[in-house]
């Protein structure tokens, strides 16, 4: 007689969250953008440091436990094609478990324009985030 296998213990194996950095770099390549795309334009502006595919294979597959240093953040922005603050935010939630939700840097015109925006339902704030997002994917492409 055999018995049956227990069920496996789902609460000690769950996978852990892909962090915000990985999201990203999987939603270009989720875009069409390959690894070896990104690799062949992830080339910090500052220094000219670059980075390769693998590294960015690494970051969405398996993340490194430190986190991107200040020259690989500027090469995975501008393989990304996002600004660095974005970058940054990303890397802080993802590594340090913090999340930047103050609006220092801005001028007036972006505080009144996330007034109008905060005072808007659920369903405008989607559909304008759709439209922002359309404008810089179109900006890219010319």
């Amino acid at each position: 007689m055999t018995a049956a296998a227990p069920a496996p213990d789902l609460g000690t194996a769950a996978p852990s969250p892909t962090g915000p950095l990985s999201q990203l770099i999987q939603a270009a390549l989720d875009d069409g953008k390959s690894l070896r795309d990104l690799g062949k334009v992830a080339i910090d502006p500052k220094s000219g440091t670059k980075i390769s595919w693998q590294y960015f294979q690494k970051l969405v597959k398996n993340p490194p436990a430190s986190a991107p240093s200040p020259v690989q953040i500027g090469a995975i922005a501008a393989a990304l094609g996002k600004p660095e603050r974005r970058i940054k935010e990303a890397v802080a939630e993802q590594w340090l478990d913090y999340r930047a939700t103050e609006l220092a840097g801005y001028g007036g015109t972006v505080r009144i324009i996330l007034g109008h925006l905060g005072a808007m339902s659920e369903q405008e704030q989607r559909r304008w985030l759709a439209m922002i997002e359309a404008d810089e994917r179109a900006r890219r492409e010319d």
